[in-house]
């Protein structure tokens, strides 16, 4: 069953949450803009305007694409055409923050993995690893058995 868009947006909240703190955001960010992408491509999101970034890259002041999800907004990397379409809206609103969800990493990867088609990593396909304990530091009987002869 394909998820609503309420739901996809609250998985994408997550997703970008979890991003902002990742040591390797890309497949996190990967996953929002491929989401984004068909969202957009469905017209089930909204480009609403370009905004300044409040991380500039290199001390250079640079423009994001802000784009409406249900009720969540998002900014991705704008187009060259987007610059042409759409208006710049100014400094980013501080006051304004998307509502606060209750989903874990883990159900929001699903969700935006079952609305994209992905298939998910089989659970059995994973190595279980066994434990070997090491043989340094351990008394060799029959070594020293036959030191003493």
């Amino acid at each position: 069953m394909k998820p609503s868009v309420n739901e996809i947006a609250q998985a994408l909240f997550v997703i970008n949450r979890h991003a902002k703190t990742a040591i390797d955001p890309k497949e996190l960010y990967g996953l929002k803009k491929q989401t984004i992408d068909q969202l957009l491509k469905t017209n089930q999101a909204k480009k609403i305007g370009l905004q300044y970034s409040n991380r500039p890259k290199l001390s250079c002041q640079h423009s994001t694409l802000l784009v409406k999800v249900g009720q969540y907004f998002f900014h991705i990397p704008p187009t060259k055409q987007d610059f042409k379409t759409f208006e710049h809206l100014g400094e980013l609103d501080q006051n304004y923050r998307n509502p606060q969800v209750r989903l874990s990493l883990k159900q929001a990867k699903r969700i935006l993995n079952i609305y994209l088609g992905i298939k998910e990593p089989s659970q059995s396909s994973k190595k279980k690893s066994t434990y070997m304990p090491s043989l340094l530091g351990r008394w060799n009987y029959a070594y020293h058995k036959q030191n003493k002869r």
